[in-house]
């Protein structure tokens, strides 16, 4: 049986289980998850390997799934009591966090696990980054130093997608992200057609509505996580990052990046310092961790990437 710090003492909404107590929780069946499968949903500098999805990402994959049970039995009762037709929409997971944090990890992760599920087939896994204003728009607002804060983000347009996929709408077409570009790909879409499950992650999903009167993202949301470490943690991931990316995409001729192929690794670290410094970490503090109370269930990281902590929002 797990143990949990139910948080009663601190009046905190969460109840916390350590890595241990978590573990219990996973299911007895073999990990579904090949080796490549890890490989093919491992970011840069992430510490996934099978102890982590068995020990953290199975046992959140089954309450999830329980989640979805509810969420489906619910429809059903509610249904049955008005007396209408009402079609049943997707479950929609939203996934926040820093950048360098290792949200696109978990997202990736998730997707697989609940995808094998038989009660919930086709996952979809957007990310917010389409949804960034295009880089000329970007460069006429003087937005180029703020990219990730949330006045970057075409807001409206991700909550008219969200909204549409809520409301059982089929198919879905969202904007494609070129990491390569550092922009998003003209005239180019991802469609998404009768998902079970759709998980949005980006660094800002969890963040309150703009004015008191309006509807938020994270509104239409049925669960959320958010990834979290501590800020000197992420800054030495991102830096890592950084390095990997300059040794390797950054040389890419097409890449928006390319100028920092040629930096030696002292001038690299130097400069992934100053973005972190002037611009990673303000966005952290100012905007994405206070979003952290928001969420559903925090995944808490030690220095060394793993999951050791999973804060779980009272029902």
């Amino acid at each position: 049986m797990a143990h949990a710090s139910t948080g009663l003492d601190n009046g905190s909404p969460f109840v916390d289980y350590d890595r241990a107590s978590w573990a219990e929780l996973a299911p007895r069946s073999p990990l579904p998850l090949t080796e490549d499968d890890l490989a093919r949903v491992r970011s840069a500098g992430d510490m996934l390997d099978a102890n982590e999805v068995t020990e953290v990402y199975q046992p959140l994959a089954r309450l999830l799934a329980l989640y979805v049970e509810g969420s489906r039995h619910l429809h059903y009762m509610t249904r049955q009591f008005l007396g209408d037709d009402l079609r049943h929409t997707p479950f929609i997971i939203g996934i926040a966090g820093s950048v360098a944090v290792g949200k696109s990890t978990t997202s990736r992760v998730l997707k697989t696990l609940l995808e094998r599920n038989p009660d919930t087939p086709n996952v979809a896994l957007i990310a917010t980054d389409g949804f960034l204003l295009p880089l000329a728009e970007l460069k006429k607002k003087g937005l180029l130093e703020r990219k990730g804060f949330p006045e970057s983000y075409d807001r409206r347009a991700l909550l008219r997608f969200v909204s549409r996929i809520k409301s059982g709408v089929s198919p879905v077409a969202a904007p494609v992200y070129s990491h390569l570009l550092y922009d998003r790909v003209p005239d180019q879409t991802e469609e998404i057609s009768h998902p079970d499950i759709v998980i949005i992650e980006g660094l800002n999903v969890l963040a309150p509505p703009a004015t008191n009167s309006a509807l938020a993202v994270s509104d239409l949301f049925d669960f959320s996580i958010y990834v979290d470490a501590r800020t000197s943690d992420i800054a030495a991931w991102y830096e890592e990052r950084f390095l990997h990316l300059q040794q390797g995409a950054f040389s890419d001729p097409r890449s928006y990046f390319h100028r920092y192929a040629s930096l030696s690794e002292a001038e690299a670290r130097a400069e992934a310092k100053r973005l972190w410094s002037t611009i990673n970490e303000p966005n952290l503090h100012d905007n994405i961790l206070p979003t952290r109370p928001r969420a559903s269930l925090v995944l808490q990281k030690d220095s060394d990437h793993r999951v050791n902590k999973i804060s779980l929002r009272r029902i």
